[in-house]
């Protein structure tokens, strides 16, 4: 829903991709994907900016073009903020990224499959030749809950590729986010024999979906993405003895190594290239990703990381609104 009918319309072009790299992957999803394109009014997209939007877990990025009650969608806050001469015009992409497992951290696993490669190295140089944007020092990555994460993780791998990044209440402080869903996960898991594959089979047949079968179905997701095992059904290894929800040390190591607290660490250096780098997270978020933020926030600060970070009071549901201050943060920087 348009909030201001004077901003001129830009165009959503409608695009797919057959990647090679998702070939293999072990959930059996499409490797033909669907791209919406974003070009401001009166432009080509030629000589643009790029910024590319991963969404949250569950989502997928051509959503974020659909029609949206009470809001706007993301093209139309991209008109609005380009109309009111708040941002400089950008073209901006919207991937779809979901998978079986219902969503993604768009890094490269054997299980889920090659995220990060997708973008990096098939889905960015195909838009970038055909509307003629980005390029070096002109590309930017943002996103929400997994999408910040995503944004996040991409900022300190690919430095030399992307050379923006904003993540809003992105996933990180794994010990708090994740260790908080095993004992229900247990749980759930023991009413289908234990067996990952018999829940996830019967949460595929509905007829309808819970909250907390979403939840489940998030840490089946992140096992498959942090730890995968190439012999388990979808490559789900959890990181918990599913008798005492002990943590299994060695498991739970690999997973650490993906989270964004623990990895700044070894990529200050790259943090330190990028133009622009946002931060933010609710201050009553419900996953408690607030001090994982934080504890990131004072990490990159003792290093002398050139970083926005803000807290907001709020959850962290529905807060698209944020984007009205990181992305003319990031536009403006890259433009």
């Amino acid at each position: 829903m348009r909030t201001n009918r004077e901003s001129l319309r830009g165009t959503v072009h409608r695009l797919q991709i057959d990647s090679d790299v998702l070939v293999a992957n072990l959930l059996g999803d499409p490797a033909r994907r669907d791209i919406a394109v974003y070009v401001p009014a009166g432009q080509d997209g030629r000589d643009l900016p790029l910024l590319v939007d991963l969404v949250g877990f569950t989502a997928g990025g051509p959503a974020h073009a659909n029609w949206k009650n009470f809001g706007e969608n993301l093209p139309e806050r991209l008109d609005r903020l380009i109309g009111d001469v708040e941002m400089a015009p950008v073209v901006v992409v919207m991937p779809d990224c979901f998978t079986r497992l219902g969503g993604n951290q768009y890094i490269n696993s054997i299980a889920v499959g090659q995220w990060e490669s997708f973008l990096v190295e098939e889905m960015v140089p195909l838009v970038e030749k055909q509307f003629g944007c980005g390029g070096d020092g002109r590309r930017g990555v943002f996103g929400k809950s997994s999408g910040g994460y995503g944004a996040l993780v991409h900022a300190m791998r690919h430095a030399d590729f992307w050379s923006a990044a904003a993540c809003h209440s992105g996933d990180m402080g794994f010990e708090i986010c994740y260790l908080r869903e095993m004992p229900g996960l247990v749980r759930a898991l023991a009413l289908s024999d234990g067996s990952p594959e018999t829940f996830l089979t019967t949460f595929e047949a509905g007829p309808k979906w819970s909250g907390k079968d979403i939840h489940h179905l998030m840490i089946l997701a992140m096992a498959a993405t942090y730890d995968p095992d190439p012999d388990a059904f979808c490559g789900i290894r959890l990181p918990i003895d599913m008798d005492t929800c002990e943590v299994i040390e060695a498991r739970w190591a690999e997973w650490l190594k993906w989270d964004p607290v623990i990895m700044a660490d070894n990529h200050i250096a790259q943090l330190h290239s990028l133009k622009a780098l946002w931060i933010d997270c609710g201050n009553v978020d419900q996953y408690d990703l607030i001090y994982g933020a934080r504890r990131l926030h004072r990490k990159l600060a003792s290093a002398g990381v050139d970083h926005v970070y803000e807290e907001f009071d709020d959850n962290h549901s529905s807060v698209d609104y944020r984007m009205d201050k990181s992305l003319p943060f990031l536009v403006n920087a890259l433009a």
